[in-house]
C-alpha cells in the first residue's frame, strides 16, 4: 500500500503535478492561466477600441477636408484642420504601417490611396479653430490621448491667472475632442453609415472631387501658418 502510495507520488512529480514540497501547483497553474486570459481580454479590448479610433480620425479627416465646420460649440463653429506629419496603419496587406509628412500631407492624393488600400489614421497632428482661437493637437487612435498640444494666446498677465486660464484652455480642448468624438459616433451607429457614409468616404479616397478644393486647402493652410 505505501509502494502504491509512493509510486503515484512520484507519477504525480513527474507529472508536474506536484512540487518538491510535495504541494500542488495546479493552483498556480490556473491562476497564470487566468491572469493570460484577462491579458487577452485586455489586448482585445485596446485593439478593439484602437480600431474605433483609427475609425474616428479617417472620418475626421473626410470630413475636414472642405474646411466647413463640423459643429457647433458653445455658439461657434468649430473647424478641423489636419497639418503635419500623418501616420497610417492596418493589420493586412503588404505595407501595414506608412507615414506622410508636409502641409498638405494629410489630403495628398498618396494618403488617399492608403485609406483606399485599407490603411487607416493612426496618429495625426490637428488644429482646432473656434472663433478666433485656435489650438493645436497630436492625437493617437488608441486612447485619443493628446500628445502635445499649443494653446490660443493668453489674454491675461498675471502669472497666477495665466496658470488658471491654461487649465481652462486645456480644458475646453478635450471638451472639443469630446464633441467630435460624440458626433462620429453619431454617425457611426446611424443608418446611413453603411449606405451613405461609407460609399461617400470610398469616393472621396479614389479621387472623385473637384481639384479647387485642395486648392483652397493650400490657402488655407499658408494663411494660419
Amino acid at each position: 500500500m505505501a509502494r502504491r502510495e509512493e509510486a503515484r507520488a512520484e507519477a504525480a512529480f513527474l507529472r508536474g503535478d506536484v512540487g518538491v514540497d510535495g504541494g500542488s501547483t495546479r493552483g498556480e497553474d490556473e491562476k497564470d492561466q487566468a491572469e493570460l486570459e484577462r491579458d487577452r481580454a485586455r489586448e482585445q479590448f485596446v485593439r478593439g477600441r484602437t480600431w474605433l479610433g483609427r475609425e474616428f480620425l479617417t472620418w475626421l479627416l473626410w470630413r475636414s477636408e472642405p474646411g466647413d465646420a463640423l459643429l457647433t460649440h458653445e455658439g461657434e463653429g468649430l473647424t478641423v484642420l489636419f497639418a503635419g506629419r500623418v501616420v497610417l496603419r492596418g493589420l493586412h496587406g503588404e505595407v501595414s504601417e506608412l507615414s506622410a509628412k508636409g502641409a498638405l500631407a494629410p489630403y495628398s492624393e498618396q494618403v488617399r490611396r492608403a485609406l483606399d488600400a485599407g490603411l487607416l489614421l493612426h496618429s495625426a497632428r490637428l488644429r482646432f479653430t473656434l472663433g478666433e482661437r485656435l489650438w493645436e493637437a497630436s492625437l493617437d487612435a488608441e486612447f485619443l490621448d493628446v500628445r502635445s498640444a499649443k494653446l490660443p494666446a493668453l489674454l491675461t498677465e498675471e502669472e497666477d491667472d495665466q496658470i488658471s486660464e491654461r487649465l481652462d484652455l486645456a480644458d475646453e480642448l478635450s471638451k472639443l475632442i469630446d464633441a467630435l468624438v460624440k458626433a462620429f459616433l453619431t454617425a457611426r451607429t446611424s443608418k446611413s453609415w453603411g449606405k451613405e457614409t461609407v460609399p461617400s468616404m470610398k469616393r472621396w479616397m479614389q479621387g472623385e472631387e473637384k481639384a479647387s478644393t485642395l486648392v483652397d486647402r493650400a490657402k488655407r493652410v499658408k494663411a494660419k501658418g
